[in-house]
């Protein structure tokens, strides 16, 4: 029993960066299991990156296809691709502009539907998994782990 209790105070004292990074993988992989579990995406009839780019749209509105690439992580190929087959699916719509190398993509009615009522469970599932967290707590999460990536990014 005490040898437990000495380990478990070890763990709990080692600061190293390692040991930062090793927490950090196992909260991420933890989290990402539960919205993979809370969005259901095979059900909605989604792929990951489907539902990326209809987040995206929902929150930021029509955007062009580069811009919304950038903000969902898909390299150009990528996000061509999942604008068609979202296009395919009636969920979006792309729109020319006067520049004919920008075109725009917006939700359409459907698309809206299915992302909305996604995303609103989805964020339900989150909310009770950071709920351990008072909203202080979350305030200091949130400040820490920006400036920690922030030097990781700046390191790098």
């Amino acid at each position: 029993m005490q040898k437990d209790a000495e380990r478990t105070q070890k763990k709990m004292q080692d600061t190293s960066g390692v040991h930062v990074w090793l927490v950090l993988a196992k909260v991420f992989r933890a989290l990402s299991d539960h919205a993979e579990q809370s969005l259901n995406l095979s059900g909605a009839g989604l792929g990951d990156s489907d539902f990326r780019v209809l987040e995206v749209l929902l929150n930021k509105g029509t955007l062009p296809v580069n811009t919304i690439g950038l903000k969902v992580w898909l390299t150009p190929g990528s996000i061509s691709v999942a604008v068609d087959r979202l296009e395919e699916k009636a969920l979006v719509k792309r729109e020319n502009t006067d520049d004919r190398r920008v075109r725009l993509v917006e939700l359409t009615g459907k698309g809206r539907v299915l992302i909305t009522k996604t995303f609103q469970e989805h964020a339900a599932a989150m909310e009770a998994a950071a709920s351990v967290l008072s909203k202080e707590e979350r305030v200091v999460l949130l400040q820490l782990l920006k400036k920690l990536g922030k030097a990781g990014k700046d390191e790098s």
